[in-house]
């Protein structure tokens, strides 16, 4: 049977998103096999990359990447994983033209969305990264990673009860394989509660 390529990144980009990297490497052999198989050099190029971010050889991953794009300029999957992979090696001048170039060829990808937003919060563009967020969740609302950003944007901008609410969300979508992720959010929480009745 056939692999769908698509739904192999999505089970990629979910296994990197919390780092699980053996089953980020599993799907990322078998998706890279299969586009062998089709001898489809774009998806070829897109899946090595992906090997490279497993192993933090953003360099690497970014030469594939430049690949991939060429040989198919509308993968925004491709500009995303190109942004990401220049956040980690600190060169961040270019980083926004990569996701908006990204978001012009795939709009409807709530990834690209999700982690302009995050950088946009990393770099204390609060207001901006919340409607980043605000768009990812648009495209898919049961993105818990992405309520987690939003929850977190909320508190830099010092709105603690809605950050709360946003961290909610997030356990309330958050996949039940990830205790130590739901740990952190309720220790998240207990802490806001907290700070908002020294505020109150």
């Amino acid at each position: 049977m056939p692999i769908d390529l698509k739904n192999y990144r999505v089970l990629i980009d979910d296994a990197i998103t919390y780092d699980d990297k053996e089953r980020a490497k599993k799907y990322t052999l078998e998706a890279l096999d299969e586009a062998v198989r089709l001898e489809d050099l774009g998806e070829q190029m897109y899946f090595k990359a992906q090997w490279e971010i497993i192993h933090e050889q953003y360099e690497q991953a970014i030469k594939y990447l430049d690949q991939a794009i060429q040989f198919n300029p509308s993968d925004g999957a491709a500009y995303n994983d190109r942004a990401t992979s220049m956040v980690e090696l600190g060169q961040l001048n270019g980083v926004i033209e990569y996701f908006d170039k990204g978001i012009a060829v795939e709009p409807d990808f709530a990834t690209i969305h999700h982690n302009k937003g995050w950088f946009l919060n990393q770099i204390g563009e609060h207001q901006a990264a919340l409607l980043c967020l605000d768009e990812a969740l648009r495209l898919d609302p049961h993105r818990a990673v992405t309520y987690e950003n939003r929850a977190d944007c909320l508190f830099r901008l010092g709105l603690i009860a809605e950050s709360i609410e946003a961290y909610e969300m997030a356990l309330s979508r958050l996949n039940p394989d990830c205790e130590s992720i739901k740990q952190q959010i309720q220790r998240l929480i207990l802490i806001l509660k907290s700070f908002k009745k020294t505020k109150s």
